[in-house]
């Protein structure tokens, strides 16, 4: 871009094109492939020897302006797009990882991401060790000769726990300097946590949380140097077609225009109704990256600009509670999505993290009482007495059944 802009006037203009036509809004171009003046000149853009796009698989005009914004919002050297975030997880991990190569990973990720990494890379021969993702002295004592990635999520999906990047960063750089360090950064935001500063080498998205943020489309997005896309990721994508929509990628460059606005007051109010929950006395716990309380608070108030809009918390009375809580929510919805402009509230022992052994969820600490809330953009007030009322039911349903 020729000049230095604020984030907010990034987010509205960088990276788009205009056609003829010198449209306002950026042009959508849904097409499948693309056409040539001459056979020299096609002949020129299959050899990488001629700007210009080939087939939307590997290339689209209206995708490649959503990358470059993300590029810009990220501070990335370059970005790719992808159909959903477990196609850019996957793909970023492929491109990294071969045969006879380790990683280390921490324990604490997304049902489909802990997969990936626990079921679906040792197929392929590259071994694979889960770590307490909290615990730097397990990712020390993880690390091999082989070691050739560390991957984690954080803040991790659902208990919010942190992972020290910068931490991660300096034992990458003593015990395994050929490794490459690929963040999840999807509940941190692009807006409050910049993997890529504290020595992070990949970032990845499911675009489909807050960069949509309104319940429309899937996206995925992988942000990394210029270099490490062309020689490891490029090939990977073309060869295995995990291609954006054209017209998820519209949607989602819109979305751009918004972003900050509407994380800002999401987090606004994710920390007041952590605030309120943490008086309610059928709440255990409240954990929230922004809270003072949190168990890492340190690590949160140093690689963290704010907490987030996730908050979970535990309802006293287990399972049974935590369902006679969300189903007396009113204005509340449940589902197991996140980052959307309506609140959003889920079970995860029964929807997100379901494949995982009993004791797997117990070591993460996904109790059977715990409850993972997506804060939206509705009334602060509205949210907390929503809360509060579904709360007070479970409570007295609990006590009618023990009676």
């Amino acid at each position: 871009m020729s000049h230095d802009w604020d984030l907010a006037t990034r987010l509205v203009h960088g990276g788009a094109m205009r056609s003829q036509f010198g449209e306002t809004c950026e042009p959508l171009f849904l097409t499948q492939g693309f056409v040539y003046a001459s056979a020299e000149e096609a002949a020129a853009r299959f050899a990488g020897e001629a700007e210009g796009y080939v087939y939307s698989r590997y290339g689209n005009p209206t995708v490649a302006m959503f990358e470059e914004r993300m590029a810009l919002l990220e501070g990335a050297e370059a970005a790719r797009a992808t159909a959903s975030g477990m196609a850019a997880v996957t793909a970023a991990l492929v491109a990294t990882l071969k045969a006879g190569d380790h990683v280390v990973a921490s324990g604490a990720l997304f049902g489909g991401c802990r997969y990936v990494v626990e079921t679906y890379l040792p197929r392929f021969g590259v071994e694979t060790t889960l770590v307490d993702g909290t615990d730097l002295d397990a990712w020390r004592e993880a690390v091999r000769p082989n070691t050739r990635a560390f991957f984690m999520e954080t803040p991790t999906n659902p208990t919010l726990a942190l992972v020290d990047l910068e931490g991660v960063a300096k034992i990458r750089d003593e015990a395994a300097p050929d490794a490459l360090i690929l963040v999840d950064n999807v509940f941190a935001t692009p807006l409050w946590q910049h993997p890529l500063k504290l020595g992070a080498d990949v970032v990845i998205y499911s675009a489909t949380k807050h960069i949509d943020g309104q319940g429309r489309c899937l996206g995925g997005v992988i942000l990394s140097s210029a270099a490490w896309i062309k020689d490891n990721l490029d090939v990977i994508l073309k060869q295995t077609g995990p291609a954006l929509s054209p017209f998820n990628a519209w949607m989602l460059l819109k979305s751009l225009e918004t972003l900050p606005l509407r994380i800002r007051a999401q987090t606004d109010t994710a920390e007041a109704i952590a605030e309120a929950l943490a008086t309610h006395d059928n709440i255990g716990q409240v954990i929230y990256p922004g809270s003072p309380d949190h168990p890492q608070a340190e690590i949160a108030k140093r690689q963290m600009e704010r907490g987030g809009t996730l908050v979970a918390f535990s309802v006293k009375g287990g399972k049974a509670a935590a369902f006679a809580a969300a189903n007396a929510l009113e204005l509340i919805k449940l589902s197991n999505n996140l980052g959307d402009a309506k609140s959003l509230i889920t079970h995860p022992a029964t929807t997100t993290h379901k494949n995982l052994a009993q004791e797997a969820r117990d070591a993460l600490g996904i109790d059977d009482g715990l409850l993972r809330l997506s804060v939206g953009l509705e009334s602060p007030s509205d949210l907390i007495a929503d809360l509060t009322q579904a709360l007070d039911k479970a409570k007295s349903a609990g006590k009618l059944r023990t009676v």
